[in-house]
């Protein structure tokens, strides 16, 4: 006869417990019959696995650990907690640090505006950086190349057309009253998807008149920055400059200090517009019917209300004072995309203008990734595929009955 089947490792488990069991007899109290069952290699492995499958899903398993174990987890969260006042030091220094440098940014911002403006010129000097444009222009002229018997005359031949067609070609005159670089920050908005979303077609025109944007970092009260938009003269508006004030917490909250992941903005402070009659973009007429109750007559009334723009970014909704827990969801999803918002102008769309404007930043980001991800595009290679018909190409396969 064969030897009967070994039992599963759950039926030998139970087995071996039940013996146990008999062993301590029934007078045995819990706590000794528990100890004796950790002695069991069986049902420590079991009960491992168990642990294991809970481990970070909030199924009680922090508060099924023994005391020791509880006990090592509130040292290590006592470090945490020295972890991120440290952290929150760094990050005060951070700030000093930018304080510092803050007068060596606004120089080269500031020369940056000048060119933007058109109050100065850049020199040859300034502008000597190389262009794709111009090397791909220089690699079309190599092509043709002109005996160097006649590049003497040719040289010649082209001062004095050009000199022609400077004179008369009105088109080329248009361009060279150009000044400045027209649209700039308007451009950067659309290239910018974050900011995209809130740019209106009614905005576009009074934008075309942002010249600048500026940073100013504080360090004592209110402690945190403000975004200066400066405006040429306008037909909207009359204010030169339209601020938006953002206060930080460099320290952890009190009630999520273990969500602590570096300064953040609490609050935000936007200002009054004074738009001009008739060209305020933030609000709208609508007309609604109402109907008497009693005499059952209708009349049109117009009523003013917010319409979707831009310029809604200087009134932000009011942080209520005292908890966040008071703060309706609504008013919370506002306040944290504009605080995204604020935080992206300040970190990256005024120090890299530039790059935004010609569209560089944005391929950056939107192809960061892309190397690792699946599917990706590669060259397709007729020789190295088997299914591949000359005869056929570019027909449709035939569908063939089995």
């Amino acid at each position: 006869m064969s030897e009967p089947d070994n039992p599963s490792s759950d039926a030998v488990e139970e087995v071996e417990e039940e013996d146990h069991a008999e062993e301590i007899g029934e007078g045995g109290d819990s706590q000794a019959i528990a100890n004796q069952l950790m002695k069991n290699p069986g049902v420590l492995a079991a009960l491992q696995d168990k642990l294991c499958s809970i481990v970070g899903s909030p199924s009680g398993y922090i508060q099924s650990l023994p005391k020791e174990v509880k006990r090592r987890i509130k040292a290590l969260k006592k470090l945490q907690n020295e972890v991120i006042n440290v952290e929150a030091e760094f990050y005060k220094e951070v700030n000093a640090l930018e304080l510092k440098y803050a007068p060596k940014y606004s120089q080269l911002f500031e020369k940056r505006k000048e060119i933007l403006t058109a109050s100065r010129e850049p020199t040859d000097e300034e502008c000597d950086w190389p262009s794709e444009e111009e090397e791909d222009d220089e690699k079309d002229e190599e092509g043709k190349i002109t005996p160097a018997s006649q590049q003497g005359e040719l040289k010649d031949k082209l001062c004095i057309e050009g000199a022609k067609e400077a004179g008369g070609d009105s088109e080329e005159k248009k361009q060279e009253d150009v000044k400045g670089i027209p649209s700039f920050s308007l451009t950067i908005f659309k290239n910018v998807d974050m900011l995209s979303e809130m740019v209106q077609e009614h905005d576009e025109p009074i934008l075309t008149h942002l010249q600048d944007i500026k940073v100013i970092i504080h360090d004592k009260d209110h402690v945190g920055f403000t975004l200066e938009f400066h405006f040429e003269p306008n037909e909207y508006f009359t204010d030169p400059v339209l601020i938006k004030l953002y206060e930080m917490r460099y320290e952890p909250g009190p009630q999520y200090l273990f969500s602590y992941e570096g300064p953040e903005i609490i609050k935000c402070t936007g200002c009054n517009i004074n738009w001009i009659k008739g060209k305020n973009v933030t609000v709208k007429q609508i007309k609604k019917k109402q109907k008497h109750k009693g005499r059952g007559l209708t009349r049109t009334v117009t009523k003013q209300v917010q319409a979707d723009s831009f310029f809604n970014f200087f009134n932000p909704p009011a942080v209520p004072e005292g908890s966040e827990s008071e703060m309706d969801e609504e008013v919370e999803a506002l306040l944290g995309a504009d605080f995204e918002i604020g935080h992206f102008i300040r970190e990256r769309i005024v120090p890299r203008a530039v790059l935004f404007f010609t569209g560089e930043a944005i391929d950056n980001d939107d192809y960061e990734d892309d190397e690792n991800e699946e599917g990706e595009d590669q060259e397709y290679d007729e020789e190295a595929d088997a299914d591949f018909n000359p005869d056929t190409h570019g027909k449709p396969n035939e569908c063939k009955q089995q």
